[in-house]
């Protein structure tokens, strides 16, 4: 079956926004793909006439539409599952990831990243993007090559009704800006539904990042992501309440913590991972916290979202 396509249009996206209340822009059963077109920049993120960089069409159109002046994130959704309720938990396939432009852009400017204190001005570069090679050349340093490793930086689902409209920038318990690097093409990510349908939507493309994303920005670019959307009831069979987004890539299983606390976030991703060892083998909690201490990595996904982010991952084969 042809997955369902979802064009980034100035109908089919929202800026910086999410709610329970967004209607869908698209509907799927349970077990399909969706294709969604997903865009990034606005304002001096987007390189200028001369600057020998295509910028899509869909970017244009988004932008002009823009009349509120709204910033943040350009994400692509809502898609209902159909069959999804409030306690399952959305298993997200990402099935292929493709390159969507020849550049992308990183930035930094007073009061946000990691360093505010040392770097008080604003600086943006545009960085040219090989989209057949999959790398990007840095203007800096002679020209720094680096390869490419693409993954979207905000999936997500509806929040809670409760929250009301919240910012893209935060990730929660309903995943969002997880700026997860290990979140690549052929990977799983759950996350836990609020509301029926769950509400999946997709956005902030990066080209590639490092744990941290210190300075605000990856290399932001314009990404098309395939997803096959499956409902787990019930959160799956050992995980019957699924509280925080979890993920499997071809190597590892992933937990995650968040916190504006940094301290608070590995100790969420921490509780997280010795319940799942502990749902999963014979190892007591107690067994599986000085496993954790022995044989799980524990890793900074981001400091620059207000919410920190902290992910344990743990290496298939070792003992599941």
């Amino acid at each position: 079956m042809m997955p369902h396509f979802v064009p980034a249009t100035p109908q089919t996206t929202r800026i910086g926004q999410f709610d329970a209340a967004f209607p869908p822009v698209a509907s799927i059963a349970a077990g399909e793909s969706v294709t969604l077109q997903c865009v990034s920049g606005l304002g001096d993120a987007v390189p200028g006439e001369g600057s020998g960089m295509t910028v899509p069409q869909a970017l244009r159109d988004i932008a002009a539409a823009n009349t509120a002046g709204l910033v943040g994130h350009i994400i692509t959704g809502p898609v209902e599952v159909r069959g999804a309720e409030p306690g399952d938990a959305l298993r997200v396939e990402i099935e292929r990831i493709e390159l969507g432009t020849d550049w992308g852009f990183c930035g930094f400017r007073p009061l946000m990243g990691t360093l505010p204190e040392d770097f008080p001005f604003r600086r943006m570069l545009h960085i040219p993007v090989d989209q057949a090679a999959k790398t990007c050349t840095l203007p800096m340093g002679g020209g720094i090559k680096l390869d490419l490793a693409p993954f979207f930086g905000v999936m997500g689902v509806a929040p809670p009704p409760e929250w009301g409209r919240i910012s893209t920038k935060e990730p929660r318990a309903h995943g969002g800006n997880l700026d997860n690097k290990e979140l690549v093409e052929g990977t799983t990510l759950w996350l836990p539904v609020h509301v029926p349908g769950a509400m999946f939507s997709a956005g902030d493309g990066h080209g590639v990042q490092g744990d941290g994303e210190v300075c605000i920005n990856a290399l932001e670019t314009s990404l098309t992501g395939t997803f096959g959307l499956h409902v787990e009831k019930g959160g799956g069979a050992r995980d019957p309440i699924l509280r925080f987004p979890r993920a499997e890539t071809p190597t590892h299983f992933i937990t995650m913590g968040m916190n504006e606390d940094l301290d608070l976030a590995m100790k969420q991703a921490l509780r997280e991972m010795i319940g799942f060892i502990a749902a999963r083998t014979n190892l007591s909690p107690a067994d599986a916290y000085q496993f954790c201490s022995l044989a799980v990595d524990f890793r900074v996904t981001q400091t620059v979202n207000g919410e920190k982010g902290v992910h344990g991952m743990l290496r298939k084969g070792v003992i599941l």
